[in-house]
């Protein structure tokens, strides 16, 4: 073999590892984000380092049914099952790039006959065919002048990285979810407790108004108003049974099992006293799984497009094969048959059908295009905190509102009914408080579920639930 050669064949490996000094490949730096520097929109709630968002699921929600559903829900439900796989498959593809800097090894062997033509080269000296043995072994390897190989290992991992922080937002949502469907379905239960009492009460009102008729105290018109607002009481008693049932399904479905009939405990137990504290926006760019998810987005982006980059310029290549080959069986596994090649080989595109630059010019494009995905995602987070924020505010606000609304109606009902008594008012007075207390009532409840999942929805905005 000759030496010379392979020294020049090193030689040319080193060199080529000197200039990837000099040309390689740019490295990532997260962009400057203004969107991550301000504060959010709040008029109340002081901003500081802490955030309820490094709160687990668990000291958030105490109810121990609701705990058990996530529980279950963050092992059986579909869609985090299917991030998992995700991850998995994404994985694979990481180690692939991990791979890159490694040379390529196969290996073959063949046994090839040839029937000779008299009349040719190697015919007038063979007689007639030939038979040859071969047991090859091919190594090839290519430097990574430009970051080529660096920029495809890193641009795996970011998609790797991606998948993962997928799956935490879908853990996060789907926390949220469950929640907020367990939480919803207390209140329905609630107002059907309320709505079934109305409706007892409501069928001894009919009786008792048809009793003042017979007495000639109220007319038949006062005794159809009565008849009708018992039934608009059933019809309301029909939609909460159903909507129950359709909450028990969604809950179920969430959990990853077929509807059926949940366990619960009730609205008045349920109590979140953990504090709200939104931390800072910049919080965001590490609470927030789906934030973290565009960035590492924008990041295989950024290394697909050194990739592109990297295709303009020459690719240095070093080659062996080697192995056993021989005309005679008996010799081919022979030192006498050895052999060997090194080849050293330097490649610069130069016309390919413009197919290297309209590459590089999609992958800017793709760079820009997940560059804006991830400012508009920390927009949107912004947006749903400032707007969880308010929800909840308005929410609190309005409970106090409700129940003094409540309570002013419950009195009025009770006064009408004594002036009824008393002959001071006609039915239709007392059929009206009463409609309009049943009515405050269920809003009452109503205010008290959202402000439990405006906290809910505080709580996934800020990217909490996951860790």
């Amino acid at each position: 073999m000759n030496y010379r050669r392979i020294f020049k064949i090193t030689a040319i490996a080193g060199f080529a590892f000197l200039v990837q000094s000099c040309f390689v490949a740019k490295n990532y730096e997260r962009p400057e984000l203004e969107e991550a520097e301000g504060t959010f929109r709040t008029d109340e709630l002081p901003q500081d380092s802490l955030s309820m968002a490094d709160i687990s699921w668990e000291e958030l929600f105490t109810d121990p049914y609701l705990q058990d559903y996530i529980r279950k829900g963050l092992e059986n439900n579909l869609d985090i099952r299917m991030a998992i796989q995700q991850i998995v498959s994404a994985e694979a593809y990481m180690k692939q790039g991990k791979a890159g800097y490694f040379p390529t090894l196969s290996a073959g062997a063949d046994v090839t006959h040839q029937e000779l033509s008299k009349n040719s080269q190697f015919g007038s000296i063979f007689s007639g065919s030939i038979d040859q043995y071969q047991l090859t072994a091919d190594l090839s390897w290519e430097a990574d002048i430009w970051g080529k190989i660096r920029s495809n290992r890193r641009a795996y991992q970011a998609s790797y990285l991606q998948t993962v922080a997928a799956h935490q937002a879908v853990k996060t949502e789907l926390i949220a979810s469950i929640a907020s469907s367990y939480y919803q379905l207390l209140a329905l239960d609630q107002q059907l407790q309320i709505t079934e009492a109305t409706i007892a009460n409501r069928e001894s009102s009919l009786e008792t108004t048809k009793a003042l008729k017979e007495a000639g105290n109220v007319t038949e018109v006062g005794v159809k108003q009565t008849e009708a607002q018992l039934y608009t009481a059933q019809a309301l008693l029909v939609d909460l049974k159903a909507n129950i049932k359709i909450m028990e399904n969604t809950l179920s479905i969430l959990l990853g099992e077929t509807p059926h009939t949940i366990e619960r405990g009730s609205l008045e137990d349920q109590h979140i006293d953990t504090e709200l504290k939104v931390g800072v926006p910049a919080q965001l760019l590490q609470n927030r799984p789906d934030v973290v998810a565009a960035e590492y987005g924008l990041v295989n982006a950024f290394e697909l497009t050194n990739v592109a980059r990297s295709n303009f310029y020459p690719s240095l290549t070093l080659t062996a094969t080697g192995g056993f080959q021989s005309l005679e069986f008996d010799k081919w596994i022979d030192s006498s048959s050895l052999f060997a090649t090194l080849v050293g080989g330097l490649t610069q595109p130069i016309f390919n059908q413009r197919k290297i630059r309209s590459e590089y010019e999609a992958s800017q494009a793709q760079q820009e295009t997940s560059m804006l995905e991830f400012k508009q995602t920390l927009l949107n987070a912004s947006k749903e905190v400032s707007d969880a924020l308010y929800t909840y505010q308005a929410e609190t606000e309005k409970i106090d509102i409700r129940k003094k609304e409540l309570d002013a109606y419950t009195l009025a009902t009770e006064y009408s009914e004594e002036l009824l008594n008393n002959g001071m008012i006609n039915y239709l007075e007392v059929l009206t408080a009463k409609e309009q207390a049943l009515n405050s009532e269920l809003n009452y409840i109503n205010s008290k579920y959202e402000r439990l999942n405006a906290i809910i929805t505080l709580y996934k905005a800020l990217g909490g639930g996951w860790k």
